[in-house]
C-alpha cells in the first residue's frame, strides 16, 4: 500500500507540474562537450534540463550546458549558430549584429520564468500575448530546474539581466518556482546600504501560483528517492530544505502581484493539501507581505499562465499596478 500511496503521490505531482519527462520533452543534451565550432544554423538536439540562458539580444540567446560547461548561440527560432565558450559565442554575435545591422535594445523589457520540470514553451502563450498587446520586449527565460539549486539558478539570471544592454524598463513574471528564483536573486542583488537593487530597472512583478512559504507537496516528498532524482537540488528546496533558502529570499522593493489558483473554498482542488489550492500548492502559501494586489482564479497550477482572465490581468497589473480595471486615479 505505501509503494502504491508513493506512486500515486509522484504521478499526481508529475500532472500538476506538468512534468516535461511525463510529456516526452526531455532528451539528452545532444551537443558537443568541448570546443569550438563555426556551423550552419541547425536545430539543436532539444536537452532543455540542460542548459540555462546567460545573455539575450533580440531573441538570440547565448546558453551554459550545465553538465559540460560549455557555451552555444540560438537564434530566435532556436537554431544553433555556433558553440564553444562563452566568448566566441558573443563573438559570433557581435559578427551577426554587424552583418545584419541589428539596432541595440531599448524600452521595456518583461522577464519570464517558468516553474519546475517546465520549460519555456511552457510560457510562450502568455509571452506572445505580453508581446502583442503590451509592446514588451519578452524574454522568455529557459533554465535547467531539476539540475541545479535555485542559488545557482538565480546566478545565471542576474547575468542574463545584466545582459539587457539598453532596455531602460525591467518588469518579471514567474511561474511557480519562477518567482522563488526571482526572489533569491534580488536577495542577492539588493545593496544592504539602502535596501534597494542596484539595478535600477526594476518596475513590477506578477507572480502566479508562487510557492512563497514553500512546497507542502515537496516537503511530503522529500524522502522519496524518484521525487529527488527527478525534481532535483530546487525540488528539496522548495520542501523539506525551505528552511535553509527561506532568509535569502528577498520580498521585491518595488510593485507585485500575485495570482493564484483555487476554487475559493475551504477544500480546493487537492483532497491532501489543507484549505483552497490549485492542486499543487495552497492559496495560502502564495501570499507574501507588501503585495499590491491578488487575484483568485479556478484554474489548476499547471495551466495558469494560458488562462484568458490571467493573460489579461498580468499584463494590466505590469501597466498600472493593479489587477482590475483602473479608475481616474491610477498611476499610469
Amino acid at each position: 500500500m505505501a509503494s502504491r500511496a508513493v506512486t500515486a503521490w509522484l504521478l499526481a505531482w508529475s500532472i500538476f507540474t506538468g512534468s516535461s519527462a511525463a510529456r516526452g520533452e526531455e532528451s539528452p543534451s545532444g551537443e558537443p562537450s568541448t570546443g569550438h565550432n563555426e556551423l550552419i544554423a541547425m536545430p539543436t538536439m532539444g536537452g532543455k534540463q540542460f542548459w540555462a540562458d546567460e545573455y539575450y539580444f533580440r531573441g538570440w540567446r547565448i546558453q551554459c550546458n550545465v553538465v559540460t560547461g560549455h557555451y552555444r548561440l540560438l537564434d530566435p527560432s532556436n537554431q544553433r549558430h555556433t558553440w564553444g565558450t562563452f566568448d566566441e559565442c558573443r563573438a559570433k554575435l557581435d559578427e551577426i549584429r554587424r552583418r545584419d545591422n541589428l539596432a541595440p535594445m531599448k524600452g521595456r523589457a518583461v522577464v519570464v520564468l517558468h516553474g519546475l520540470m517546465r520549460s519555456r514553451k511552457s510560457m510562450a502563450r502568455l509571452c506572445a500575448y505580453l508581446e502583442e498587446k503590451g509592446g514588451f520586449t519578452v524574454v522568455n527565460v529557459s533554465y535547467p530546474t531539476t539540475r541545479r539549486s535555485i542559488g545557482e539558478h538565480a546566478k545565471s539570471l542576474a547575468r542574463l539581466i545584466d545582459s539587457l544592454e539598453g532596455i531602460e524598463e525591467i518588469n518579471f513574471v514567474g511561474h511557480s518556482m519562477g518567482n522563488i528564483v526571482v526572489r533569491h536573486y534580488l536577495g542577492d542583488r539588493i545593496d544592504p546600504a539602502t535596501g534597494r537593487p542596484r539595478d535600477g530597472r526594476f518596475r513590477r512583478m506578477v507572480m502566479l501560483a508562487p510557492p512563497n512559504h514553500g512546497s507542502r507537496l515537496a516537503a511530503a516528498l522529500a524522502d522519496n528517492g524518484a521525487f529527488v532524482l527527478i525534481d532535483g537540488r530546487a525540488g528539496q528546496e522548495l520542501g523539506a530544505d525551505w528552511d535553509k533558502i527561506k532568509d535569502r529570499l528577498a520580498v521585491p522593493p518595488f510593485a507585485f502581484g500575485v495570482i493564484a489558483g483555487g476554487r475559493g473554498d475551504d477544500k480546493g482542488f487537492n483532497p491532501l493539501l489543507p484549505g483552497d489550492d490549485d492542486g499543487t500548492i495552497s492559496v495560502a502559501t502564495t501570499h507574501l507581505p507588501g503585495e499590491a494586489d491578488f487575484l483568485l482564479v479556478p484554474v489548476l497550477h499547471s495551466f495558469i499562465m494560458n488562462d484568458p482572465r490571467v493573460m489579461e490581468s498580468t499584463l494590466r497589473f505590469i501597466q498600472t499596478g493593479r489587477f482590475d480595471e483602473p479608475d481616474a486615479t491610477t498611476e499610469p
